[in-house]
């Protein structure tokens, strides 16, 4: 470590300081029997960046196993992006479900 001398002769050492990053959350979709697969797949293009090749695979994964994570993204992200797809999805009379849980 490099020190810095003051001037009185003292010599103060500078201590690394290491920033833990920010927890990451999962975003994810929970099934329902009434929202339609398309309606999801256009909700992971718009909100979540998906090509349409991706967005079908999350939409079967969600359709088969009751959930599926569009993303992980920071705690702010994560829910604004549960808000945004929340509300969408209220919008168009759907009862998607969007949820963050903590990576």
């Amino acid at each position: 470590m490099s020190g810095e001398h003051l001037n009185d002769g003292t010599v103060v050492e500078r201590e690394a300081v290491r920033v833990k990053p920010p927890p990451l959350f999962h975003v994810v979709l929970l099934n329902d029997d009434y929202t339609p697969m398309e309606f999801v797949v256009g909700v992971l293009q718009r909100f979540f960046g998906k090509g349409r090749e991706q967005a079908t695979a999350i939409m079967l994964k969600v359709h088969h196993e009751g959930r599926g994570v569009c993303g992980v993204y920071p705690r702010d992200v994560a829910a604004s992006k549960v808000e945004q797809v929340c509300d969408y999805a209220r919008e168009h009379q759907h009862p998607l479900q969007c949820v963050m849980e903590e990576a």
